[in-house]
């Protein structure tokens, strides 16, 4: 028999684990002067990505950036001409997109509402900073922004020449999936302006409206208002208001406009606060977070936030080009959810509150893990908020975009999130009302599990959801380890009868285990199997069905046959046994039917370690680093997904992984000979590899803390704790790993050979 960790040994290492001092490892951690020179915003702007590459500040919500012709979700295409630069996006995100809201646009010569578009050239950005120059036949303007929470500032110079304008949609939104029910600008006086917006559409339809207020660095020499629709447009200067309604002739775009003397100063300042509360409540924004009119200080003082960021996690050795992709991806894990605390329209709390958690089914497997270990403070507001909504919604949601719950794509996903802070001992939020939430979940059917909760009958009754449900396997093996995860924080609160009930049923997604086919299949109500099934088909063809409507949601039998984190143990067995599994895993990937592009099967590169093969974790998150992430406007493997896929790679590149909602993180393959996390309050783990390169990528031995470390995992106590791991690698397998395994809880009542 190995030597495997059980369950109860990880729950005494994370709660008695003695305190080791930090610090006492020699050597030191240097990228160079500053973090943010290796940060990128373009990394991942093209090809899907979705990243967004203008200025904001962590988690801020106004992402102050170009949108462009034939733009993506984030509202930008590298190819496109730009159009304007609007206040909000959402970052890396797939499908239906949000906001765009009060898009800015800049011209010289002739006054015109129509064909704004314009081609770019000397485009730059960097942490809280973005900056181009728009080519047209009076000139070039060269564009500069910057950000802070909720207020834009833009600097444009325009060319030589007798006056310059700035064009403020208030209607703007990305992509047609939205569209504009009311929209109004007025014209305060020569240098303010305010207006609001409401819009339908996008990844949840529900309806948002959005405020803002808006200062002028000079006092306009006219200013008015407009209106276009269907290629007219309407101008009036001197008019200081208007509006329109989506049944209105003439609602398509409205705005305002100011022009100015750039006869002897040819450089206008704009800055632009947003609120969902008021006008009043944007123009105080902008008051608190942006008194002044010094650009380059405001510009300073957002890469100073960026700069204390990337400074949780300092690396050495590595390239030039693994350190660019690196902060890159660290940058990007800090993006979304938007904190809006102080900013909740929808009900009367003084908690923290944040919006757009798109979604957390992307976002439990790695984005929130490192927040957890690395910014645990905004971890922790971020589940007061979504604990916040529970309360006054009713549901703790799987997705939270501009003031509504929804879509939601899989399980619970909200109660993995409360069971990895519980189980790594974050304090700081109500446990009593987590375990309310989570429990409804698992136990009433909401009117609508589209948006909220699960969809409970067939899953309580026959132990799996069946196929006349939608995204019924997929959603079998999430409810299970969302059962898992009550059952911890069941256990956390000493209610042990509901800890072994939940646990008990955590284990269904035994019951679309398929012998024949060796992996989950889907079966119906009276327990037969799917009929015609193909387990490397990723269901559907989706150029011809919808995502919503199948038995898989994004993705294939065999992919999905990963997704069991609580109970690897159990897959291992029915696979019979570490030989057989770890045949299945190469087969997996070496056919290339493993996505690195979506979530489904993000841990799967990790499994290997529960059949004492650690080497082949190193070789499969060695290539997928190399192949799949790389330093161009492209450079992700699809949708970053609110910095799920970035902070997949940060991961990797540190040689941890998280098993999401469970005390423990993976040891892999670091592709940096030193790491340093910053843990707060002087605690720092370190973690060296000083032989490691992508020949040296195997771990040979490992101490933590100067004393033989026989497993390829670590336990959260050990690492908050603050200490040290030395790794000794080399070019070929070693019997490291091997005897000691990584815990699988569920007792799924298969003997692995």
């Amino acid at each position: 028999m190995h030597n495997r960790i059980t369950w109860p040994t990880v729950a005494l290492i994370l709660c008695f684990s003695p305190l080791q001092p930090s610090g006492w490892a020699q050597g030191t951690t240097d990228p160079g002067p500053s973090l943010s020179q290796w940060a990128d915003p373009f990394i991942g702007a093209d090809n899907g990505g979705g990243t967004v590459p203008g200025a904001a500040v962590p988690f801020g919500f106004v992402e102050l950036s170009p949108d462009t012709t034939h733009g993506d979700t984030n509202g930008y295409a590298s190819s496109g001409n730009i159009i304007g630069f609007s206040h909000t996006h959402v970052s890396g995100t797939g499908g239906a997109s949000k906001y765009g809201n009060f898009r800015v646009t800049p011209i010289a010569g002739q006054l015109s509402v129509g064909n704004l578009n314009f081609p770019k050239s000397q485009e730059q950005a960097s942490p809280g900073y973005y900056a181009v120059t728009l080519t047209g036949d009076h000139g070039d303007i060269r564009c500069e922004l910057t950000a802070s929470r909720l207020v834009g500032m833009e600097r444009f110079t325009f060319p030589a020449g007798s006056e310059g304008t700035l064009i403020v949609d208030a209607s703007s939104h990305v992509l047609l999936a939205q569209h504009a029910t009311h929209a109004e600008t007025t014209v305060l006086d020569a240098t303010h302006l305010s207006g609001r917006a409401s819009f339908v559409g996008g990844w949840n339809p529900a309806a948002y409206t959005l405020y803002f207020y808006a200062e002028l660095s000079r006092p306009a020499t006219r200013s008015g208002t407009w209106t276009a629709n269907m290629g007219s447009e309407s101008i009036e200067a001197g008019r200081t208001h208007v509006e329109g309604d989506q049944n209105s002739d003439y609602l398509h775009h409205v705005g305002a406009f100011a022009v100015f003397d750039i006869t002897n100063d040819h450089v206008v300042e704009l800055k632009l606060a947003v609120s969902f509360i008021s006008g009043d409540k944007a123009r105080k924004n902008l008051e608190d977070e942006m008194p002044g009119w010094d650009f380059d200080s405001i510009r300073l003082r957002a890469a100073d936030s960026w700069e204390k960021v990337l400074g949780k996690i300092q690396v050495s050795g590595g390239t030039d080009s693994q350190r660019r992709i690196f902060y890159s991806a660290l940058y990007r894990s800090h993006y979304m959810p938007h904190d809006l605390t102080g900013e909740n329209v929808w009900w009367s709390s003084a908690e923290p509150h944040y919006e757009d958690f798109y979604t957390l089914w992307d976002t439990f497997r790695t984005l929130h893990p490192l927040l957890t270990l690395i910014e645990p403070d905004r971890q922790r507001d971020m589940i007061r908020s979504l604990l916040d909504t529970y309360r006054h919604t009713g549901w703790l949601p799987d997705a939270r975009i501009g003031g509504a719950n929804g879509l939601t794509q899989g399980g619970s996903n909200g109660d993995v999130l409360i069971a990895d802070a519980v189980v790594k001992g974050m304090t700081g939020f109500d446990y009593q009302t987590a375990y309310e939430a989570l429990v409804k979940n698992a136990e009433i059917e909401p009117e609508n599990p589209l948006i909220e909760g699960r969809q409970l009958e067939d899953y309580k009754r026959l132990g799996y959801m069946s196929l006349s449900q939608s995204r019924s396997a997929s959603r079998t093996l999430e409810y299970s380890y969302d059962d898992f995860c009550i059952s911890e924080v069941a256990h956390a609160l000493g209610r042990n009868g509901e800890a072994e009930k939940y646990l008990q049923r955590s284990s269904n997604w035994a019951n679309l285990w398929n012998p024949e086919k060796r992996c989950i299949r889907p079966r119906y109500a009276d327990g037969r199997w799917l009929e015609n099934f193909n387990a490397e088909t990723v269901y559907p063809d989706t150029s011809t069905a919808e995502w919503w409507d199948v038995p898989y949601y994004e993705g294939s039998a065999l992919q999905y046959t990963t997704f069991v984190p609580h109970d690897v143990r159990g897959l291992i067995g029915r696979l019979g046994g570490d030989e057989a599994f770890t045949r299945w895993l190469d087969d997996l990937f070496d056919r290339k039917l493993y996505d690195p592009t979506n979530e489904q099967d993000l841990l799967a590169p990790y499994l290997y370690i529960h059949a004492g093969r650690p080497d082949r974790t190193a070789d499969r998150v060695r290539t997928l680093l190399k192949d799949v992430y790389n330093e161009t406007r492209g450079g992700l493997p699809g949708n970053d997904d609110s910095g799920t896929m970035s902070s997949w790679y940060v991961w990797g590149a540190i040689g941890l992984y998280p098993n999401a909602g469970q005390p423990f993180y993976y040891i892999g393959s670091p592709v940096f000979r030193r790491v340093s996390i910053d843990l707060g309050s002087g605690r720092t783990f370190i973690i060296d590899a000083p032989e490691s390169s992508d020949a040296n990528r195997y771990v040979q031995g490992a101490e933590l803390n100067r004393k033989p470390l026989n497993r390829a995992l670590l336990t959260h106590a050990e690492i908050v704790s603050g200490g040290h791991l030395l790794l000794q690698m080399g070019p070929a397998r070693s019997k490291w790993g091997e005897d000691e395994r990584a815990p699988s809880p569920v007792a799924s009542g298969i003997q692995a050979h």
